[in-house]
């Protein structure tokens, strides 16, 4: 029997780690101590690259003192792009949607903003960006990182009529 820290409704790479019911889901939703221990997996994931959870409440993200050398570990290594794309799906199938819209924006000010991440970028586009679960979050974190692309004519991961008259 095999167990994933993110755990998800899909087949991941571990093909030996069962896909989870949504039976299973409700069940850890409504348990304290799961949702405890799955805070605590996220920050210690967090801390591993380089980023620390400011408000539990509201899943607000900074970067850690370490950030540097970890973010170089995040540009060096693509197969933590793979680990995040997890972990944003889990979020979202335990309900914090908020924190996927904390950690997608984080992503995306480093990669096109602070350009600290420039080998996260396309995950963070192509990946990242999808998994956040609330269609009006998803809109106003595409019509951000339009906002921030270079250059923007070659940004297409929205309709550029629609980016225009976004508010």
């Amino acid at each position: 029997f095999s167990f994933r820290l993110f755990p998800l409704r899909e087949h991941g790479m571990n093909w030996h780690a069962k896909p989870l019911t949504c039976q299973e889901i409700q069940a850890f939703r409504k348990s304290k101590e799961v949702m405890d221990r799955f805070i605590r997996a996220y920050k210690l994931m967090l801390g591993f690259y380089g980023i620390n959870l400011v408000n539990v409440e509201t899943g607000e993200l900074e970067r850690a003192e370490n950030w540097r050398e970890r973010f170089e570990n995040l540009n060096r290594f693509s197969h933590n792009n793979l680990r995040i794309t997890r972990i944003l799906k889990c979020l979202g199938e335990m309900g914090y949607e908020d924190y996927q819209v904390h950690l997608v924006k984080f992503f995306l000010t480093e990669t096109l903003v602070e350009e600290t991440l420039p080998n996260v970028k396309r995950s963070a586009l192509d990946y990242f960006l999808f998994t956040v679960r609330s269609k009006e979050k998803r809109r106003e974190l595409v019509h951000y990182a339009w906002q921030h692309f270079k250059p923007r004519s070659s940004f297409v991961w929205g309709p550029r009529d629609k980016l225009q008259k976004y508010r």
